[in-house]
């Protein structure tokens, strides 16, 4: 015989739809971050995605600044030339190493 769910009634239904399963990749990495830093992985983040997901943000190392994480991105610098091009300017010299700079530039030529 199959196994089949739980029928749900109408005196009891069940509210966990948005209750999502932790993934197994979330499940390594929470481990992994667990056992470097000699933290105990509680049970309510091993039942739900997101309290996972919390818990890896909570916890997991960070990284040392860098001195480019002020420039902007392969994708801004792109859409910036991308610009340039079409309205026969140069992007200048200067937004190369800032961020918001180019991201003033790319708003006002657009």
């Amino acid at each position: 015989m199959a196994h089949l769910p739980k029928a749900t009634t109408l005196e009891s239904p069940s509210n966990d739809y948005h209750i999502l399963p932790v993934t197994q990749k979330q499940l390594q990495y929470a481990l992994a971050i667990a056992e470097k830093s000699s933290v105990d992985l509680p049970s309510e983040a091993r039942a739900d995605r997101r309290a996972m997901s919390a818990w890896i943000d909570a916890h997991r190392p960070r990284r040392a600044p860098s001195r480019f994480d002020n420039y902007p991105s392969s994708k801004q610098v792109a859409f910036a030339e991308r610009i340039a091009r079409k309205k026969r300017r140069e992007v200048p010299r200067e937004c190369f190493r800032d961020r918001m700079m180019m991201s003033r530039w790319i708003d006002s030529n657009l």
